[in-house]
Order: structure tokens, then sequence, then C-alpha cells
């Protein structure tokens, strides 16, 4: 059934994580209702607008990084590709960030 994908371990935590999440907000959104509010983003939001503009942001920066792996080789002076895990790193970052402060 999902042979038609490539699950390497990072897609699969990639993937694994979106769940978790959203079931993390599912469960905080019945105890504690969200309050629409203005941060850095140029619109008001609640928490689940923050988490998929998250989102967004975070598939963005990992199709930046696979397009871009070949350039840093030159750019970095690297021996191989960088690991696919240096882009969830930076996308976990963006989403904290979205998240506390957006």
């Amino acid at each position: 059934m999902l042979e038609w994908m490539a699950w390497t371990t990072p897609v699969a935590v990639f993937f694994g994580c979106i769940v978790l999440m959203l079931v993390g907000m599912t469960v905080w959104e019945r105890r504690s209702p969200t309050v629409a509010r203005k941060g850095f983003l140029p619109l008001v939001t609640t928490r689940g607008d923050r988490l998929f503009i998250g989102l967004l942001g975070c598939a963005y920066l990992h199709l930046m990084f696979v397009g871009l792996a070949g350039e840093m080789l030159i750019w970095f002076g690297l021996n191989e590709e960088p690991s696919i895990w240096w882009a969830t790193l930076a996308s976990a970052g963006w989403l904290v960030l979205v998240m506390r402060k957006g």
C-alpha cells in the first residue's frame, strides 16, 4: 500500500512528528481553547493557524534543502551531500519560532 513512496528513516520521522503534533494540538485545544493573537506574522492567528503556517514553512525548508544539497557541496567544500537531518533541525527551529512568537 505504501510502496509508492521512499520511506526512509527521515521521512518516517517527519511524518510521525506531524501526526504527533496533530494529536497533541487536538488534546491541547480540548483542554484549553485557543485565543487569537498577533505576533510577528502579519495577521491575527490561532494556535492551529500557527501550526499550519509552521508546517508549510517546514515543508518548504525541506524542499529548498533537497534542491540545494548539490550546491552546498560547492559552497561549503563538502566531500558528500549534507544529511537531511540538518533540514529537519532547521524545520524544528522554524516551527518552534512560529508557534511561540508568530
